[in-house]
């Protein structure tokens, strides 16, 4: 947990003043809330359950001074976590054509491991998360999750590269260095589970800070990547990139809208939800479009690498 002394540094107070306000919720709670030990300091189960809760308020207070500034301004504003993978092959069409919809709304864009989602949406710094949904997503009844999204991971090669003519026998695999979007330092990830079950040793894995900077690396220097299936089917048409066949090297994907349950979330995120999976809104992720510059606000914060 830390200590007091670190509390009151990040705080701007003095360790006597966060000591004191420690020892009144101590009387008003009835409960120690947390005990020193050698490692620093440890939290009762009391204290656990007020420290989720204070995340949440303090969740609450940021997402109501953003709807109160927003309000005087004629405003509303959406705040969407989502992976980097569907931030940069979905995000923008999706956006755009949303956010048409209503003059209103303003779309905040945040990018974040799937791990952290319910962890977002549940403190409320996120109205909405899209993307792949994490292995246990459950948070009590906290959470609601609506698939709205299949698509294929495909192994995609150069045409020169000797995966395009040869069978991709689990030696020539290891041998190749694969060259790779953002999604891959996702250790929780699908690209990453990919690349474990075809036992691809870290050290020939290259990581570039968007997947259409590994699919230009790929047919600069004849090499191999994962992609999102929609996303090369132009290429692998028109001969600019070869589909690779074989066990392990084609897999499945879903992406998913994770939001608080329908009575505790915002308006506009519930249109999201039932607006994401009509056709129209399909067809604009999967096609895309440019952003226009008043709809949309990329969050500063982007944490690819986490």
């Amino acid at each position: 947990m830390g200590s007091v002394h670190a509390a009151a540094r990040e705080l701007g107070m003095s360790d006597a003043g966060v000591s004191m306000h420690v020892a009144q919720l101590r009387k008003e709670l009835d409960d120690a809330l947390f005990s020193r030990t050698a490692a620093g300091l440890a939290f009762t189960p009391g204290g656990l359950r007020l420290a989720g809760r204070a995340v949440e308020i303090l969740g609450l207070q940021r997402q109501t001074a953003i709807e109160v500034t927003e309000a005087a301004h004629g405003r509303r504003l959406l705040r969407i976590a989502a992976s980097s993978a569907f931030a940069e092959h979905a995000a923008p069409g999706l956006i755009e054509l949303f956010s048409s919809r209503a003059k209103d709304l303003s779309v905040e864009l945040s990018v974040h491991p799937t791990s952290r989602f319910v962890e977002l949406i549940a403190s409320r710094a996120v109205d909405i998360a899209l993307g792949q949904v994490p292995d246990d997503p459950a948070a009590g009844t906290t959470v609601a999750v609506r698939p709205f999204l299949n698509y294929q991971i495909l192994t995609v090669a150069a045409p020169r590269n000797p995966l395009a003519s040869q069978p991709p026998t689990p030696a020539l695999l290891r041998e190749q260095t694969w060259l790779l979007g953002p999604s891959a330092g996702n250790v929780d990830g699908e690209i990453a589970a990919v690349l474990a079950d075809l036992a691809i040793p870290e050290s020939s894995q290259r990581i570039f800070q968007s997947d259409a900077a590994a699919l230009e690396e790929v047919q600069r220097v004849d090499g191999v990547t994962l992609a999102i299936g929609f996303s090369v089917g132009k290429d692998v048409a028109a001969g600019r990139l070869v589909h690779v066949n074989g066990p392990g090297l084609q897999v499945p994907g879903e992406w998913s809208a994770m939001t608080l349950n329908p009575s505790a979330r915002q308006p506009a995120a519930s249109e999201l939800v039932r607006f994401i999976t009509t056709p129209r809104c399909t067809q604009a992720m999967l096609r895309g479009t440019g952003v226009g510059v008043t709809r949309f606000r990329p969050k500063i914060h982007v944490t690819l690498w986490s």
